[in-house]
């Protein structure tokens, strides 16, 4: 359908991005599943042996994959825009720096894994859920690292267009995942702690095995030169692009599990009914998340290689096959609504009320799904300042108020919740998608090939105006926005001229010369 309405140019670009697309979605469901499965088997041992698994799970995603998974989206900047400009090595340096940067922030995560059956306590849990949470988080602690890992190597391939060794790693780690599983819990009966260490092991062997491929498979010989000391150099510049991401990953993420904790607090019904559409939500936002990093990685690229219109084209066709998805997606989601529930559960009222809430989520999905890709082109071109200052008006300052006083104040439980994000997410679609076609790309581009490490400004300091008058090139080749005939004409009038090297956007090195 789309390839008889496009040009020849925008289908290659829809080919593209289905390409990256398509493996990442799987990549992210193999990573999901393994969470899911410790869920299943622990849901075999009990109920509170349930909702301590699940309330753990919850806590490691809030506290620690959330962080790391918002922290190494800053490579999701930094290696497209490098490895589109050609600066290969870069890569690598950035890659060490995301590792060196991404340890020392297991610590404060650390800290509130080891404190997590005191906090539940102070929130008034079950103190055998508390306990069996403890356990559980406690086991997983040297798991962190590994996810962590996991997370950086994942954006140090797909920016690079390479995907499939995630997949292909993913299917493996569950299948083994499965069979520890089996073992821990019902041949060695080690209920709880043998989920926990079934889930630690699979995370060391996903991060592990995704190594293993990289070095066997010689991935890494183009943009890896070894240990270098540059690691230890712009933490600042990759912190600057790193909180932001974090913030735009956390932020959303805090919102839903914060709702299914205030879902406890009315109903059993009501509580099941928003774990129900929770994970519907997880599912069905999996196919934005492939567009969405497909769009950062090919917005990136172009950016980084100087190419506006081939940004403009990728953000373009990412945003459309999005929105293409969603209108199916959304169709399928309204129409199934009576029957989706039995899925989960044969309880009467939880299927009614997760039927009304579904009429909710068929919008919800297609500005929700809309809205992340527009975030991955945003850390594509390096925006995610403005990507978490949205995302943070948009949750706390209107859905989830709105949300809440529906949901208390008015009554409506889960259905006012729903109703809330709603609101939230189409705003925050609409201010995304006007940052986005209203975004400067030339000075996108400038800044991406600064932080590509190919390109130099200089300035004129008699100059009225603000801003780089010419930039000088990887190799010292002068760029200058007039005629080659009047460079020296320029250069006679400059009295005083001053010689900027910027790193990601802010001056490293400033030299003034006199005549």
């Amino acid at each position: 359908m789309l390839r008889r309405v496009l040009p020849l140019e925008p289908w290659a670009e829809v080919r593209e991005l289905c390409h990256l697309a398509g493996p990442v979605f799987l990549s992210t469901f193999m990573v999901f599943m393994i969470s899911v499965t410790s869920s299943i088997f622990c849901g075999h041992l009990g109920k509170v042996e349930l909702d301590s698994v699940t309330l753990a799970i919850a806590i490691i995603n809030v506290t620690g994959i959330s962080v790391g998974s918002g922290l190494s989206s800053a490579c999701d900047t930094l290696i497209s825009q490098t490895y589109g400009g050609k600066n290969l090595k870069r890569v690598g340096t950035i890659l060490q720096r995301g590792i060196l940067i991404l340890m020392l922030f297991c610590f404060p995560c650390w800290a509130l894994f080891i404190n997590t059956e005191q906090i539940l306590l102070l929130l008034k849990q079950d103190p055998d859920v508390a306990r069996l949470t403890q356990l559980y988080v406690m086991i997983f602690i040297p798991a962190l690292p590994a996810v962590f890992l996991y997370q950086l190597q994942t954006r140090y391939l797909q920016n690079q267009g390479v995907i499939w060794p995630q997949v292909i790693t993913g299917g493996v780690v569950n299948v083994l995942n499965i069979v520890v599983n089996a073992i821990l819990l019902y041949v060695m009966d080690l209920g709880v702690a043998g989920s926990a260490w079934a889930n630690t092991c699979s995370q060391f062997a996903l991060s592990g095995m995704l190594f293993l491929f990289i070095w066997y498979r010689k991935i890494y010989m183009e943009t890896w030169g070894g240990w270098s000391t540059d690691c230890l150099q712009e933490w600042g510049s990759f912190i600057r692009l790193a909180i932001p991401s974090m913030l735009m990953v956390c932020i959303e993420w805090w919102t839903f599990e914060i709702g299914g904790f205030l879902a406890g607090l009315i109903s059993i019904t009501e509580l099941g009914a928003q774990a129900i559409m929770l994970e519907l939500a997880t599912a069905a936002y999996m196919v934005p998340v492939g567009f969405s990093v497909a769009g950062s990685v090919r917005v990136g690229n172009a950016l980084g290689a100087g190419n506006i219109q081939q940004a403009k084209r990728s953000a373009s066709m990412a945003l459309l096959c999005t929105v293409f998805w969603a209108i199916v997606s959304g169709v399928l989601i309204a129409s199934s609504k009576d029957v989706v529930a039995y899925v989960f559960t044969r309880d009467k009222d939880i299927v009614t009320l997760v039927s009304r809430l579904m009429l909710i989520f068929a919008p919800f999905h297609l500005f929700d799904a809309t809205a992340a890709t527009a975030g991955g082109i945003l850390r594509g071109a390096g925006k995610q300042k403005m990507g978490a200052i949205l995302n943070a008006i948009g949750y706390y300052l209107v859905g989830f108020p709105i949300g809440i006083s529906l949901m208390f104040a008015a009554k409506l439980g889960v259905l006012g919740l729903w109703s809330g994000m709603l609101i939230c997410v189409s705003l925050q679609t609409v201010f995304f998608l006007i940052f986005v076609f209203r975004m400067n790309w030339t000075k996108a581009t400038q800044e991406a090939q600064v932080r590509a490490g190919v390109k130099m400004v200089l300035e004129d300091v008699n100059a009225n105006t603000s801003g780089p008058i010419a930039t000088i090139s990887s190799g010292c080749t002068f760029c200058l926005p007039v005629p080659r005939d009047e460079w020296f004409d320029l250069l006679a009038a400059w009295q005083t001229f001053r010689l900027v090297l910027f790193s990601d956007s802010r001056p490293c090195l400033d030299i003034s010369f006199c005549r």
